[in-house]
């Protein structure tokens, strides 16, 4: 599993899950958008973790700078 989450991505995605956590949690948005909210909170929460999107990897995207040989 090769890393494919760049460290901006990273941030964008925890930013995220706070924000979807907020909401729910605070009762701003409820039922199935909110439990849905959640779990892509959660999603993204591992993914940033893991430094891995199977998303990204289908659609071949990479969003880690690209190290280079000296």
């Amino acid at each position: 599993m090769k890393k494919n989450v760049g460290n901006m991505d990273k941030v964008i995605r925890i930013v995220l899950s706070i924000i979807f956590g907020v909401l729910y949690f605070t009762g701003t948005v409820t039922g199935t958008l909110g439990l849905a909210l959640v779990i892509l909170g959660g999603i993204f929460v591992l993914t940033s973790l893991v430094g891995f999107c199977p998303i990204y990897s289908i659609v071949g995207l990479n969003t880690c700078p690209t190290k280079k040989v000296v």
